[in-house]
């Protein structure tokens, strides 16, 4: 469970293993080889055994790309990590592109000649990802070749470390709020409103929510990696690796659901021959889409129907996030009187304040992993992002200087993920500036109101509007889904400038993260989380609006507040949210935290 500080990768990650992915390409008749982040199960965070990405260049992120010729290569990342992968790979190795501006397929018709085979495995690209690879090679003249094993596992080889079996056991009806026999016929009603017999599922966030079970497969999170088939008739196929499989689940999964091998996988496909069966393009990598194909099935390429019932939270899990987040938000209390006490006179390092956090987190009693490895970023590094401390860059933070801090835990009950930035010592009229600009678009994310079948995509200005008015912005998005005891990230619905489709709808849990980086001098980001309230009317108003209730409760630094830019509005709202935080979490914590809070959630 606790955090390690080692780098797992270095920058020789590129220059070793490069050359044994080319000999093994040259062995397959590859000219090339493209090799996504995303795993058999499209999966952001990783188990080992998966990390690809990241052996064949020393890239950790939880998004990117590589592609990798004869004669030179490239790395593509998003806008979250143009410092992180500076730093991490070998540039003689790797050029370093954009993978949102252009990405993979423009590399492709640029840097490829005409008649080269460039490889790709099935398993590891959606259907559309690989439609848009196959657009490009086409303009290119090159031919795009199914691979299997890959170039990259090949060369990996003996040094790839095993696939993760961690035990699969229940997940209360406490907990759940709806039994599964309950979610898979209703989803099994939806089938056959969409003409449907089957759906075959392979993200391990729908197999977990659908059968009300936990694992510990995927990396912070409590997934369960296999796949499943859900017939129409709400029974079940569940594909577990039996080292997985607890003496209990078989009789918690009752007699509709018949549990089976992976190796059994490719042959219960065969067996949907003639039937209609939903496969999610953005779920389910391109394999189970030919492989249906080939047993003669009709597919029909659709939305996970675990996706949307899995996003809206039950009153069950809505109530257990809030329990979860008022413990979570006392563990946080008690680790921001350190920093604001102990934290002033001696000024700790990054992995000093990672492991404080972590030990009140323990501390609960109830804690069962973290939800992601904690940011802890000092000064200039507060401004990365996507910053994790090692050994090797861990800082230590300084009077004058800004400490971010992104966590969050995974509970039975829900889980967390929460950012706040604190000051060491006395912060500078510039840092506060930019600190209520941030704040002020928080606030305003976390007061609007909007009508049913708004997106976030629609919401997304009404953060930056602040920054904006000073010429600033961030390069990330604004909100991400979170799941209940289940994933950190979790879609559909988000909050960023790229378009999304998915309206916000009632019991959706989602971020509220705004920030502002400075390149070399200090990063700056508030996040909480909140649900989407059921619809009510605003007086005098003609239409039921949709609205936010906050559930992360931890003290925002009043320190950093620029009292002067703030609205009458805005500082209500603080002051209530700040009131609230100190009547939930001041009587959880020892009375020194609670003296020190009363100050700390005092009326601006």
């Amino acid at each position: 469970m606790r955090q390690t500080f080692d780098e797992s990768t270095d920058r020789s990650f590129g220059p070793k293993h490069v050359p044994l992915i080319r000999k093994a390409m040259a062995d397959q008749g590859l000219d090339g080889f493209v090799a996504p982040h995303e795993d058999e199960h499209q999966n952001e965070y990783l188990p080992a055994a998966n990390d690809r990405l990241a052996w064949a260049t020393g890239f950790t992120g939880s998004a990117g790309a590589a592609v990798i010729l004869r004669d030179k290569a490239a790395i593509f990342v998003d806008g979250r990590y143009t410092l992180q992968v500076r730093d991490q790979v070998d540039q003689g190795t790797f050029e370093i592109r954009d993978l949102v501006e252009g990405g993979v397929p423009a590399y492709i018709e640029a840097a490829t000649a005409r008649g080269q085979v460039i490889g790709y495995d099935p398993r590891l690209h959606s259907p559309d990802a690989l439609d848009r690879l196959k657009s490009a090679a086409a303009k290119a003249g090159v031919q795009l070749r199914p691979v299997s094993p890959n170039p990259l596992d090949t060369a990996w080889g003996q040094a790839r470390p095993p696939q993760p079996a961690a035990p699969v056991v229940p997940h209360p009806l406490q907990y759940a709020g709806e039994e599964s026999a309950a979610k898979r016929h209703r989803l099994g009603e939806g089938l056959v409103a969409r003409g449907a017999q089957a759906a075959v599922i392979t993200a391990p966030s729908s197999i977990a929510w659908l059968f009300n079970i936990r694992g510990g497969d995927v990396i912070r999170s409590p997934l369960p990696i296999g796949q499943a088939i859900l017939n129409a008739d709400g029974s079940a196929r569940l594909f577990l690796d039996p080292a997985k499989v607890t003496p209990d689940l078989p009789a918690w999964l009752g007699n509709e659901v018949r549990l089976e091998n992976p190796s059994d996988l490719p042959q219960a496909l065969a067996e949907l021959d003639g039937k209609a069966v939903v496969v999610d393009p953005a779920q389910s990598s391109s394999w189970y889409f030919e492989a249906l194909a080939g047993a003669g099935a009709e597919v029909l390429r659709g939305e996970d129907p675990c996706v949307m019932p899995r996003a809206c939270k039950n009153a069950v899990e809505i109530e257990g996030t809030k329990r979860a987040h008022a413990r979570d938000g006392a563990a946080l209390t008690r680790f921001l009187h350190w920093v604001a006490t102990e934290g002033q006179i001696n000024p700790p390092d990054e992995i000093e304040a990672v492991s404080k956090l972590e030990g009140f987190r323990e501390a609960t009693g109830a804690l069962k992993d973290l939800s992601f490895d904690t940011i802890a970023g000092a000064a200039s590094n507060g401004a990365i992002v996507h910053y994790r401390p090692t050994q090797r860059l861990n800082k230590r933070t300084q009077m004058g200087s800004l400490l971010l801090v992104d966590s969050g835990a995974q509970y039975l009950d829900g889980t967390t993920d929460v950012t706040r930035t604190v000051a060491i010592g006395e912060p500078s009229a510039e840092m506060c500036e930019r600190f209520t600009l941030v704040l002020k678009g928080h606030l305003a994310l976390a007061r609007v109101r909007f009508p049913a079948g708004t997106t976030g995509s629609a919401l997304d200005a009404i953060a930056r509007m602040a920054l904006w008015a000073h010429g600033l912005d961030y390069d990330h998005g604004t909100g991400h889904g979170v799941g209940s005891y289940l994933g950190v990230h979790e879609g559909p619905h988000r909050i960023a400038k790229l378009p999304n489709m998915v309206a916000l709808r009632p019991g959706m849990i989602v971020s509220n993260e705004p920030g502002y980086y400075k390149e070399g001098a200090y990063g700056i980001r508030i996040e909480t989380l909140q649900f989407v309230t059921e619809a009510a009317m605003i007086p005098g108003g003609e239409r039921p609006m949709l609205g936010f209730e906050t559930l992360t409760l931890a003290p925002i630094d009043r320190r950093l507040v620029a009292k002067a830019m703030m609205t009458p509005e805005e500082i209500g709202q603080l002051d209530a949210y700040h009131a609230r935080v100190l009547a939930v979490v001041g009587p959880q914590v020892p009375a020194e935290v609670a003296t020190w809070l009363e100050r700390a959630c005092a009326p601006l």
